[in-house]
């Protein structure tokens, strides 16, 4: 046998020249076993040790003529409960394998962590003939993940006690990893994942900002300190968070990708609350707001007095006008009553084009972005007086976060203020016993919608197009959204939008509001 060649198959497979299985002499065997940097001991049934390889001696510090006809419990220490190895014993001795971790004992009497496993050897019939023991010294293994757990859990208590916002997000912006502030900003806005709200919003200001020519850069892992604002329902206040992301990589372990470099991109999300440093600078805003938009309607209602005279003397004055032109035609250019008249007519025309010349015209207002959700806002605060002093239940429902809208913002604080002063001109009426104001925002396809409605006595469907009219007013009725939507409309108009009275409405009124994120050039 140990003359004979080894000769390569066409199949691949290895063949002896007579054609017989290839075999390995016993000395391979046991040179292999040797050689092995696990070690490897055999016992008998007993566990008397009857052989122990090389690696076997370097891990315990018994040579082999030491160990050899010991037993395999000469390892064994305190450390380990006695039920361990008893039921050790009691899977082996059934003909079953063992493997798990025991802490062993070495020579000098220094412990060490081995992962064991052994095997039953068994002859043809299955009688236990000796066990097959491999171990090898785990210590550092286990110290080092010891080491990461640790530091896991440290890292965790850190993050769990910060008092900032931290989630970790994929790709998709499903949140992957939170702490304890996120769960409770979850809880406390009643939604699932506000994460990806956050996120929406940040990358709206990033674009905003990539559109005026501040430079594009990588939206959505690489900002800083990025105020959102987040309104919540059910007329709560608003919320602002100062958001920072970076970018955070993780390989992957399976084992086909050592080589490729594979891994997973996250995004680390810090988001700081800012909300009652926010609060004071709003009232601030809100009081300097109120001055501005005073002014505004002192300038809006002289516009609007001076335009109703303008509008009421030009008709008069047209009518005496044909009547001169009649009398001259009759009487002659030269009439004496004929010429006075005239002269009276050029007279009223040149004080109408003086009174024209006197109205204010419309103030440039600077386009940006708007966040109509706070618009809104800035009309609630503005109403409150009169909104508490009529009574009226304000039902506040907007969506969570909108995207940023180009517009006027005090043209448009102008339109949302008119509506509501409308429906709570309506509400403030005799009879009217239930006064909610319901106003609603949310997000459409390239636009943003705003419903409000009243309780009040509602409108007649052949006035829903006349309240837009210059100087058309239903009040006298019993209606309301007269005088001023008729500029309500045309700052609507201007934004690209419109506003339109909703039709089969069995009580009050609601008034439709749709603005495209983008104003018409």
């Amino acid at each position: 046998m140990a003359n004979k060649q080894l000769r390569t198959a066409s199949d691949g497979e290895q063949q002896m020249a007579d054609g017989s299985p290839p075999t390995i002499h016993p000395q391979v065997f046991q040179q292999t076993v040797n050689q092995a940097e696990m070690a490897i001991s055999i016992t008998d049934v007993h566990g008397n040790i009857l052989y122990v390889n090389a690696a076997f001696s370097r891990v315990t510090g018994y040579a082999s003529d030491e160990a050899i006809g010991k037993n395999q419990s000469m390892l064994a220490t305190e450390a380990m409960p006695r039920e361990l190895y008893q039921s050790l014993w009691q899977t082996i001795s059934h003909g079953e394998p063992w493997s798990g971790r025991l802490v062993n004992r070495r020579k000098d009497g220094s412990k060490y962590l081995a992962e064991l496993s052994i095997s039953p050897v068994v002859n043809a019939t299955g009688e236990i003939l000796n066990y097959l023991g491999m171990h090898r010294d785990i210590t550092e293994v286990h110290r080092l993940e010891y080491q990461v757990r640790n530091q896991k859990a440290l890292i965790e208590s850190v993050v769990d006690a910060a008092p900032v916002v931290i989630a970790l997000l994929d790709i998709d912006d499903r949140v992957v990893l939170d702490n304890h502030e996120y769960k409770k900003l979850q809880a406390d806005l009643g939604m699932a994942e506000p994460a990806p709200m956050l996120m929406s919003a940040v990358r709206a200001s990033l674009e905003l900002e990539a559109g005026r020519g501040r430079g594009r850069r990588n939206l959505g892992y690489l900002f800083l300190d990025r105020e959102v604002r987040l309104d919540p329902p059910g007329g709560r206040s608003p919320r602002w968070f100062s958001c920072s992301g970076s970018r955070v990589r993780e390989d992957d372990g399976a084992g086909d990708a050592l080589l490729t470099g594979q891994g997973r991109d996250y995004l680390l999300l810090v988001a700081k609350e800012v909300t009652s440093l926010r609060a004071q600078q709003e009232k601030v805003r809100v009081a300097a707001l109120q001055v501005l938009m005073a002014d505004e309607d002192r300038v809006s209602t002289l516009r609007e007095s001076l335009s109703a005279a303008t509008f009421r003397i030009e008709g008069p004055l047209n009518m005496i006008a044909s009547v001169v032109g009649m009398l001259s035609r009759r009487k002659g250019e030269t009439d004496p009553m004929s010429v006075a008249l005239a002269d009276a007519v050029s007279a009223g025309q040149q004080a109408l084009e003086d009174l024209r010349s006197m109205i204010p015209g419309d103030t440039r207002e600077k386009i940006g972005p708007v966040n109509v959700n706070e618009l809104l806002r800035d009309v609630f605060d503005l109403s409150t007086t009169r909104l508490l002093a009529a009574g009226i239940t304000v039902n506040w429902k907007p969506q969570a976060m909108l995207p940023a809208l180009q517009g006027a913002p005090n043209k448009l604080r102008s339109l949302f203020k008119a509506l509501i002063d409308n429906s709570i001109e309506a509400m403030n009426t005799r009879g009217c016993r239930e006064r909610e104001l319901t106003v609603a925002s949310s997000a459409r396809l390239g636009g943003i919608e705003i419903l409000i409605a009243d309780t009040g006595p509602g409108i007649q469907s052949a006035h829903h197009l006349k309240v837009f009219e210059p100087f058309h007013t239903t009040k006298r009725g019993g209606g309301h959204l007269g005088t001023g939507l008729s500029s309500a409309q045309q700052v609507a108009a201007e934004h690209g939008g419109f506003i339109e009275i909703e039709p089969l409405m069995t009580r009050g009124c609601r008034a439709r509001v749709l603005l495209p994120l983008h104003r018409p050039a």
